[in-house]
C-alpha cells in the first residue's frame, strides 16, 4: 500500500502520511481517483486489478 499512497501523492489526491497503511484517507483518495478518471471494475474505494492498472498508467513508478 506504500506504492498506492505515493502514487495518489503525485496526482496530489493523497496528502495524508505514506505509511503503507490502507485507512480512510487513503480510500477516500481511491475514491476520488477512480471517480475522476471514470475507473470501472471495481466498488468505488477498492484497489483491485482496474483501478491499480488506471493508476499505474498515469503516473510514474516511486
Amino acid at each position: 500500500m506504500l506504492e498506492l499512497q505515493q502514487r495518489l501523492a503525485q496526482l496530489g489526491l493523497y496528502t495524508g502520511s505514506i505509511d503503507g497503511g490502507f485507512g480512510s484517507r487513503t480510500e477516500r483518495a481511491v475514491r476520488d481517483f477512480q471517480a475522476y478518471l471514470g475507473v470501472e471494475g471495481d466498488p468505488a474505494g477498492v484497489y483491485g486489478p482496474p483501478t491499480r492498472q488506471a493508476l499505474e498508467s498515469v503516473t510514474r513508478r516511486p
